[in-house]
C-alpha cells in the first residue's frame, strides 16, 4: 500500500458493518484500439478522438471476468463503473452482458484531462459509503499507462489494495491472490475484506457475452452521475505538451565470418559515431 500526506484517508476507528450480500465494484476504461494511427490533437496534451474505433481496456476485461465469477461464487451484488462522455455507455452495456449487474456511468467529456489522482479520487468519492467488499480494476490502462488508480483508489478508502493478480479465489470473506512480481515470481497473498484487486492479463479468460445476455443487459440500470458531484480532490500533475515518438532508422545486420565482422563493427563505429576515432 502506498501512502501519501495529501491523501485523507476516512476514518475507520468503529468497525464497519457489512452487509451479508457480497458487494463488488468493478472499474473499467474506455480506450481506442490501439491498432489505431494516433494524431496528437490540437490542444497538443492528448491524442486526437476522431475517427478511432473504441473498446474496453484490455486489463479491465480481466478484472470483469473476475468480479463476474466471484459474483456467480457468492450470489454477490455486482456495480461496473466507468468515467468519460456518452460513449463509454457502449463499453459499459458489454461489462453488463458478461454479468454486471449495474452501471455507474460518471459523466466527463474531459476525463483525459486528469491525472491519475483524480480520476482515483472520483471512484473512491463514489465508492465511500457503499462498503464494497471487493473492488477491481485493471493493472494499468493501455492509453495513459500510469498503473497509479487502483492503488490509489484503495489509499482513499484506507483499505489493502494487491497488485498484479494472476489468481484469485474466495473463501466468505477471505480472498487467497498470487501476484506477479519480476522474472515471473509469484507471491501468494492473503487478505480480508474489503480489499482492492488490480488485474494482470491472464488472471482469466474473459468471457464473450451471449445474445441473451446482451438484450438483458439493454434493461439493466445505468445511472449517469455529473462527476462535478465527486470530484472533491485537486490534480497533483498537468500534462504540458505531448509528442509522437521520433522516427529512427533500422538496425543493420551484419553477415559472415565472426574475424570478418569484428573488423567491419570497428570500421562502421569509426564512421558513424567517432567512439573509437583517435
Amino acid at each position: 500500500m502506498i501512502h501519501n500526506a495529501d491523501i485523507e484517508p476516512k476514518d475507520i476507528s468503529q468497525p464497519l458493518k457489512r452487509d451479508p450480500l457480497m458487494k463488488i465494484l468493478v472499474c473499467i476504461k474506455q480506450v481506442p484500439d490501439m491498432e489505431s494511427k494516433f494524431k496528437i490533437d490540437a490542444a497538443g496534451i492528448w491524442y486526437d478522438t476522431s475517427d478511432l474505433a473504441w473498446r474496453m481496456n484490455e486489463y479491465d476485461e480481466y478484472g470483469v471476468e473476475q468480479a463476474v465469477q466471484l459474483k456467480e461464487q457468492t450470489g454477490g451484488d455486482l456495480t461496473v463503473l466507468c468515467i468519460g462522455s456518452d460513449r463509454v455507455k457502449e463499453t459499459m452495456k458489454k461489462a453488463l452482458a458478461m454479468g454486471c449487474d449495474r452501471g455507474a456511468h460518471i459523466d466527463d467529456a474531459a476525463y483525459f484531462s486528469k491525472d491519475p489522482f483524480e480520476i482515483a479520487g472520483i471512484i473512491a468519492e463514489y465508492a465511500k459509503d457503499k462498503s464494497f467488499d471487493a473492488i477491481f480494476t485493471g493493472m494499468q490502462s493501455q492509453d495513459r499507462g500510469s498503473a497509479q488508480v487502483g492503488v490509489l483508489v484503495a489509499e482513499m478508502l484506507n483499505i489493502p489494495s494487491i497488485t498484479t493478480v494472476v489468481e484469485f479465489s474466495c473463501e466468505g470473506t477471505a480472498f487467497k491472490v498470487k501476484r506477479e512480481l519480476e522474472g515471473g515470481v509469484k507471491a501468494l497473498v492473503s487478505v480480508s475484506a474489503p480489499a482492492l484487486f488490480t488485474c494482470q492479463l491472464g488472471l482469466n479468460t474473459p468471457r464473450y457475452p451471449t445474445l441473451p445476455n446482451i438484450m438483458k443487459a439493454k434493461k439493466k440500470e445505468l445511472l449517469t452521475i455529473a462527476v462535478q458531484d465527486l470530484l472533491k480532490v485537486d490534480a497533483k500533475m498537468e500534462t504540458t505538451s505531448m509528442q509522437l515518438p521520433e522516427k529512427k532508422g533500422g538496425g543493420l545486420i551484419l553477415e559472415g565470418d565472426i574475424g570478418e565482422l569484428a573488423d567491419k563493427l570497428i570500421a562502421i563505429l569509426k564512421e558513424k559515431t567517432g567512439v573509437l576515432a583517435r
